[in-house]
């Protein structure tokens, strides 16, 4: 799929993954935008805010006609859990998930350079965890894998055998619901311009 250029706004190498196995041609410019929760700013304001972003900072720095922005967060009780600061915080997030559900948002923004049209959507995946023995907690952490992760995790980064049982979008757990986007943009590139 390819009609204009199409330019992901994120360093993600899953994002990436996601796209190529989507067939997919693409392009990646990275952004760097702030990534704090703002005051009072409920959860899918959050992914919504922070893709819409990316997606116009990258229209502003690559050509393309296409730009798409994604944010994906994990919710806890109505709270956020970002990427963990330290491994201390690490060490807490996973111990909160452990045998408990919570919900994965992503956030994604497709933005039509040459009509205007942006677009953004949210998609909610719900995780269950297993209980989690404290010794595999801290291996995990370990492998520093959880650090550059929103609450703590990733399925594809050694915590695939953590997860009970996922409710909606298997690829929003990994960063980008490829169902919803993919239908977006069908529809954007055949709109008539």
């Amino acid at each position: 799929m390819n009609q204009g250029k199409i330019v992901l706004a994120s360093a993600s190498p899953r994002r990436s993954e996601l796209m190529a196995l989507a067939g997919i041609e693409f392009s990646v410019t990275p952004t760097d935008i702030c990534e704090d929760v703002l005051p009072g700013e409920e959860p899918v304001e959050h992914v919504i805010r922070l893709s819409r972003d990316k997606a116009r900072a990258a229209a502003d720095k690559a050509e393309g006609r296409f730009f798409i922005g994604a944010d994906t967060v994990v919710v806890l009780d109505g709270r956020i859990m970002g990427k963990p600061a330290d491994e201390q915080e690490a060490h807490e997030m996973l111990s909160a998930l452990s045998g408990r559900s919570h919900d994965v948002l992503t956030g994604f923004t497709l933005l039509d350079r040459e009509t205007g049209v942006c677009i953004s959507r949210s998609v909610r995946t719900e995780v269950t965890f297993r209980k989690l023995d404290p010794q595999e907690i801290r291996d995990y952490i370990a492998s520093g894998c959880p650090m550059d992760k929103a609450g703590a995790y990733a399925m594809q980064g050694g915590a695939v055998h953590f997860v009970r049982s996922i409710r909606g979008s298997y690829t929003n757990v990994i960063g980008l619901p490829m169902a919803e986007l993919y239908e977006l943009l069908q529809t954007m590139q055949t709109q008539p311009q």
